[in-house]
């Protein structure tokens, strides 16, 4: 018998390791949203796994009415503190959730790792939630990355695509890279349209937290980071897939 998951748990921050890091919510979230806005389109969204809202509030400029679905109680009160009354939230696993309407810009940020059946909740999203004419954003860690190559070879992980003790504290499943993040969502029936990856990244989170409180990375810097993640998706910090209903 599986064990029942304690979401609120796998959500804090371990002794070694951030549930969260600056990096993400200061770098990857931003970079993230210049990613998915030339795909926008004019409607609804849905967000799957919002967490504390923080990347909620990067969507607002862009949708009227906006749909929150979260495991975790206690991330989705936070959430519901700090964001609008035109966001509406649902605490839910999305094996269960039931949701009132279909979604023209459907979000899976960081989540599709967590899950235990990834590919039967992208079949939900294709059959049930995305309009006709809609849109789902998918981005998950790369498991290529250099930071993780790095750390490969530095015999702190066995491989590129190892989940680390602290990554299954935190409830990671997988560890995906675009091919079999592109496998997984042509089996649960969707079409990809987009694949690319966003911002090179050969530096772990803990040290570019380190990096962002000194002078020592410029705005340009990172913004070249972001650029060359164009040419070379498969050596991203994150990998994206846009995905339109199969």
């Amino acid at each position: 018998m599986k064990a029942k998951r304690d979401y609120n748990q796998e959500s804090k921050n371990t002794s070694d390791h951030k549930y969260a890091y600056n990096f993400d919510f200061d770098v990857m979230h931003k970079f993230m949203i210049r990613s998915f806005e030339p795909f926008f389109v004019e409607g609804n969204a849905l967000e799957l796994g919002s967490f504390q809202g923080d990347f909620t509030k990067r969507l607002l400029p862009y949708f009227d009415h906006i749909t929150c679905v979260e495991a975790s109680d206690e991330a989705i009160k936070i959430a519901q503190q700090i964001l609008p009354a035109q966001v509406k939230t649902i605490n839910a696993l999305f094996e269960e959730a039931i949701l009132p309407e279909k979604y023209d810009n459907i979000i899976l940020t960081h989540v599709l790792e967590h899950l235990d059946d990834p590919v039967g909740v992208m079949k939900r999203i294709n059959k049930e939630w995305l309009s006709d004419r809609g849109r789902f954003f998918l981005v998950c860690p790369n498991a290529n990355a250099p930071s993780r190559q790095i750390a490969v070879k530095m015999g702190l992980i066995s491989h590129n695509s190892a989940i680390t003790t602290a990554e299954k504290e935190h409830g990671h499943r997988i560890t995906y890279s675009l091919d079999t993040l592109e496998r997984d969502a042509r089996l649960a029936g969707l079409k990809v349209v987009h694949r690319s990856g966003i911002f090179f990244k050969a530096l772990a989170n803990f040290q570019w937290d380190r990096l962002l409180q000194t002078d020592i990375v410029s705005n340009e810097y990172m913004e070249g980071c972001y650029q060359l993640g164009h040419i070379y998706p498969d050596l991203c910090s994150s990998i994206f897939l846009m995905c339109e209903k199969g």
